[in-house]
């Protein structure tokens, strides 16, 4: 089976390239299941929950997010109603929303899909390592598809992940960095990984950004109230394709959409 992983949808660009483009990978590539990081969907900071539905419709089956998540205050209760959407796993277990959802793919296979967060130079949160041992006690042992959308920003804290997780979930993929990263590949274990999954959004900017907001914060150190850009985007995703008796990943490859214009 295979699994299309979409990096995080940044504003009205990143959710117009899902919206034109999603349907013909899904039917190229013979998707079975369909992830899409979504905390930067409105316009660049949260989510909200027509635009959350909004992605279910057009395909998507399970939304992952991060930090970001709860910037919109809409979005709170409807995390609470609606399990295909996550937040990480790792923040206090009273918070709304869940961090791991159990879904049934279009090959009638179940899967299971973890969100977890890092903590370096991110929020406080829980261990993300103690939490992943959680996660994947609490699942069902015939469940043996496993996906995990780990959102954070250093480097080393992701590989770490990666290396923990190795031949216990199906594919561990990076997000939140929003630059996509060349070291797509099998672990010796099975498990499908990538650093940074990247953006699907506005690539003639600073990670999503207006290029003058980004410059002139470092250039001042003031308070600027940052712009989702327009412009050039690229939508940036990876294909699993996962053994569902096994869970093990049998490949793993990049994908990437260019496309010019205004969202």
């Amino acid at each position: 089976m295979k699994i299309l992983f979409i990096g995080d949808i940044f504003a009205a660009t990143g959710r117009k390239l899902v919206a034109e483009h999603l349907a013909f990978i899904v039917e190229n590539e013979n998707i079975d299941l369909t992830i899409a990081n979504a905390e930067n969907a409105a316009g660049g900071f949260g989510l909200t929950p027509p635009l959350a539905e909004g992605l279910f419709e057009l395909g998507v089956h399970v939304l992952t997010s991060g930090n970001h998540i709860w910037d919109k205050r809409e979005i709170y209760d409807h995390l609470a109603r609606c399990p295909r959407l996550l937040r990480p796993a790792n923040y206090p277990a009273d918070l709304p929303g869940s961090g791991v959802a159990i879904v049934e793919a279009r090959n009638g296979v179940r899967c299971a899909v973890m969100n977890l967060q890092g903590r370096v130079y991110m929020p406080a949160t829980d261990c993300p390592f103690r939490k992943a041992d959680a996660l994947l006690e609490s699942l069902p042992p015939d469940v043996k598809v496993r996906f995990v959308d780990f959102h954070a920003e250093v480097t080393s804290e992701k590989i770490a992940m990666g290396w923990h997780l190795d031949g216990r979930v199906s594919a561990m993929v990076g997000t939140h960095t929003h630059v996509p990263t060349a070291d797509t590949r099998i672990l010796p274990r099975g498990t499908a990984y990538q650093t940074d999954c990247g953006m699907t959004g506005p690539y003639d900017s600073v990670i999503g950004v207006e290029k003058a907001d980004v410059v002139r914060k470092f250039q001042t150190s003031l308070p600027v109230r940052f712009e989702a850009a327009h412009g050039m985007a690229e939508l940036h995703a990876v294909v699993v394709e996962v053994e569902p008796a096994s869970g093990r990943a049998l490949a793993i490859k990049r994908v990437c959409v260019r496309q010019n214009g205004e969202a």
